[in-house]
């Protein structure tokens, strides 16, 4: 993988949510021992994964972990390590944090809904919703339709791969440029600048330029920003209270951790990122929520309580290039889980889920470079 890849999926997905996108078996990583302090709640179930917590946090030298279970058993919840490396602030389980690409499977149950609604099909054309905004430099938002978008086939180049954005985004650079807006409109410009990096449908590969296109066409088809109907259509039916979509705000609602960047390889040393602008990423990354909350997220949508069984087909399909917003994967115990992963600037989170709905978890390090999320899935679902 290259340097300039592996940045991208930095901000996008990393290797849990890659791997279960295209339904391929996840390996084992073994557990390691010791501990770093904090605290758990729950049934004694978990004590695999929380040995692989602090085993992740003392190996790659994270400054703590968070997450939240659900299972027949009950809910389970531990944190682990520091919020804050000045102060000591040790983490908490209550805090938010930024979730990355875990938005992802929040903007594409939106557009399943609609759907549903029938209000768009998505088969429809980027072109039917937003006219001429793919085009230039061999691009043709007539051939892209919105499925491709949510499953990543539309071979789109990936905005935050222009050597320009990667300057502002994975250099020391993005300390005087965190607070920058950028509209969704200009970051699609930024992508079209380039040309496709393959014809639509013709393989799949992870761009977030996918998904910030994807929440322009809910606004398009509802008239609301992408966010407004998440809140609306999610956020609130659920009573999910730690989770909001901030727009250009710049700070995380408390009670929150300290975030910690090496700025996805461009910096040798843990810089404080806490404070940004999440406009950089948008639909494809910019929500903001709770371990507890994407459990319920989680849960509901498996259970049925966001999308009709159709809709819910679509989504959760294994054939072709696989899921829609989410992806799908056994692990090496057999069983087969569903999620997304997410890194932003400070915060690295991993959500999974079995098909049934039944066991779901949440981790988050307030961190972002994390290379560890196979050993948590292992140590949660097959310890």
């Amino acid at each position: 993988m290259t340097r300039q890849r592996a940045l991208r999926r930095g901000v996008g997905v990393a290797a849990v949510a890659s791997a279960l996108a295209v339904g391929t078996a996840l390996p084992a990583m073994a557990g390691g021992t010791g501990g770093t302090g904090g605290s758990s709640h729950g049934g004694p179930g978990h004590g695999g994964t929380r040995t692989a917590m602090d085993a992740a946090v003392r190996t790659e030298g994270l400054p703590g972990m968070i997450a939240t279970a659900r299972d027949g058993k009950g809910s389970w919840t531990a944190a682990i390590g520091t919020a804050d490396t000045t102060t000591g602030r040790p983490r908490s389980t209550r805090e938010r944090f930024r979730i990355g690409s875990v938005t992802k499977m929040f903007v594409a149950t939106v557009l399943l809904q609609l759907q549903a609604e029938g209000r768009l099909d998505l088969d429809d054309t980027v072109d039917r919703w937003l006219p001429g905004v793919v085009s230039g430099n061999g691009n043709d938002g007539s051939a892209i339709t919105v499925r491709q978008l949510l499953n990543h086939t539309s071979g789109l180049f990936a905005y935050d791969d222009d050597p320009g954005m990667a300057t502002v985004l994975f250099t020391p650079q993005f300390l005087s440029r965190r607070y920058d807006t950028y509209p969704p409109q200009e970051l699609v410009r930024i992508a079209v600048s380039h040309p496709p990096v393959f014809a639509p449908g013709a393989k799949r590969e992870y761009s977030n330029t996918n998904y910030i296109l994807a929440g322009m066409i809910v606004a398009a088809v509802t008239g609301h920003p992408y966010g407004a109907e998440i809140e609306q259509r999610i956020v609130r039916p659920l009573g999910l209270g730690g989770t909001s979509v901030p727009g250009t705000a710049t700070a995380v609602p408390r009670p929150h951790a300290r975030g910690y960047s090496k700025l996805f390889g461009g910096s040798p040393t843990p810089l404080d990122t806490t404070e940004l602008n999440p406009s950089t990423a948008g639909a494809a990354g910019e929500i903001i929520s709770t371990t507890d909350d994407l459990t319920r997220f989680l849960s509901a949508l498996m259970r049925g309580r966001l999308l009709p069984q159709a809709e819910s087909d679509e989504m959760l399909t294994t054939e072709g290039p696989g899921g829609l917003g989410i992806g799908g994967g056994t692990l090496s115990c057999g069983v087969t889980v569903w999620g997304h992963d997410g890194g932003i600037h400070g915060s690295s989170t991993l959500a999974l889920t079995t098909r049934d709905g039944r066991h779901t978890v949440a981790f988050n390090t307030n961190a972002d470079w994390f290379t560890g999320k196979l050993g948590l899935a292992e140590a949660e679902f097959c310890g």
